[in-house]
């Protein structure tokens, strides 16, 4: 039986916000490592781990807190899966702090990891320079040919001739990165299915005892994880949306034909992911998620979850709704009850959380009788940014309160860029999907 960790929470907030400003990754790390502030010490720390141990750090991007590991070495990378309990055939991708460093992981000097490797010429396709010129850094994945030798570990890429990449729009996660002075493997660090974690709270909720080191920065600014293209294939395509959306590439030189190359529901047990993923349900808490689509009607929403209620097959004492652009609040299930509102904000979001007692006629049990249901209002906002940020957060909270039953109202999914990252997201937690 394995020992349990003691799992340590340090926080980089300064770091996280402040980046670099004009000076280079060098030059900002020197400066804070002469200052000897906690942060730098432990920025140190976790470098030092990723490069000599086999236990992956948690660290904040700007999309959701990555659980990094060195890409180089196998040991390290099998940390990640051990950790999140992953299974091996879903990839995993790199992450770097320039493109001087994926041009070393591209031109091995030899088979091990070097920074004195030198590129003797650009080993990327030409179809990616004109993304990488837009969206590096930032959100954007790119899948690219493994080459031989490769100096990444084989579980990196579990058993493709590919990998994905990207190079973070996150000044910290570039430090991390450049001072650790390794690629990082680093999927989301969430225990694998589970909502992907956008504070250090969430990871340690899944990771305690699991990992060592997290590095709080605080809430992460978009809130899903990158898009993933692939311009090896033709016409070019998007295997996973994201931050960036298919308005956005087709801006670009080369990708004006990109095509979407993903379906919301998971693929079959014997189909290999090219990008991760793809292939298992993910982003599902406890409770039961049931997804609306953008068009249904708020009266029939209402009068589905009431019969929810009511039904004996259900019997959920404690649900959620997740509000978006067209419910209100509650749905108006609170209509002619006198029941006490409870109000809270959770510190971690700032998001406002409200709880209705609804007194409901129950069949549940042998002998039924009126008994109060708690409904808790969860509203995201209209904005897409600001829905994307919040969605994970609002699932894990009312997974924490214990409901049973998770109502949300969907997006409409072609309003580019964060919509239909919001709604593969949704579709792929959902155990059902309603039109009402």
């Amino acid at each position: 039986m394995s020992t349990k960790r003691t799992t340590q929470i340090l926080p980089v907030h300064a770091l996280n916000a402040e980046g670099p400003g004009t000076k280079t990754l060098a030059q900002w790390w020197a400066d804070e490592r002469s200052r000897g502030t906690p942060e730098a010490a432990a920025v140190a720390k976790a470098a030092e781990a990723l490069r000599t141990t086999d236990i992956p750090v948690a660290f904040p991007t700007e999309t959701v807190y990555g659980l990094g590991a060195d890409a180089t070495r196998s040991d390290a990378v099998q940390g990640i899966y051990k950790a999140k309990q992953r299974p091996s055939d879903n990839p995993l991708i790199v992450h770097v702090d320039s493109m001087d460093m994926l041009q070393r992981i591209l031109n091995p000097a030899d088979e091990k990891y070097s920074l004195t490797a030198a590129s003797e010429q650009d080993m990327i396709p030409p179809i990616y320079r004109s993304v990488i010129a837009k969206f590096w850094p930032g959100p954007l994945t790119i899948i690219l040919p493994n080459p031989p030798h490769s100096v990444l570990a084989k579980e990196v890429t579990s058993n493709l001739s590919t990998f994905g990449v990207r190079m973070p729009a996150s000044p910290f996660a570039r430090l991390l990165i450049h001072v650790t002075d390794r690629p990082l493997a680093a999927p989301s660090a969430n225990a694998s299915t589970k909502p992907s974690p956008t504070t250090a709270q969430h990871v340690y909720h899944d990771l305690h005892g699991r990992i060592d080191l997290i590095l709080d920065g605080g809430p992460c600014g978009v809130g899903v994880e990158s898009t993933v293209v692939d311009g090896l294939s033709n016409p070019p395509a998007i295997l996973r949306p994201g931050g960036i959306g298919l308005e956005e590439l087709r801006q670009c030189q080369g990708w004006e034909n990109v095509v979407i190359g993903y379906r919301d529901s998971s693929l079959d047990v014997k189909e290999v992911p090219r990008a991760p993923g793809m292939k298992y349900r993910h982003y599902s808490p406890r409770a039961k998620v049931v997804l609306f689509e953008p068009e249904s009607d708020p009266a029939s929403v209402a009068n589905h979850i009431r019969k929810d209620l009511e039904n004996s097959a259900v019997c959920a004492h404690n649900i959620g709704i997740v509000r978006t652009r067209n419910w209100g609040k509650y749905l108006g299930l609170n209509a002619g009850h006198e029941s006490s509102e409870q109000t809270r904000e959770e510190p971690e979001t700032k998001a406002t959380l409200d709880l209705f007692k609804m007194p409901i006629e129950s069949p549940c049990g042998s002998s039924p009788k009126t008994i109060l249901k708690e409904v808790y209002d969860y509203p995201l906002g209209s904005d897409v940014e600001a829905i994307a940020r919040g969605l994970f957060s609002a699932l894990r909270t009312l997974d924490s309160i214990g409901v049973e039953i998770i109502y949300v109202e969907g997006i409409a999914d072609d309003e580019g860029d964060l919509s239909a990252a919001v709604m593969n997201r949704l579709r792929k937690a959902a155990e059902a999907e309603v039109k009402a």
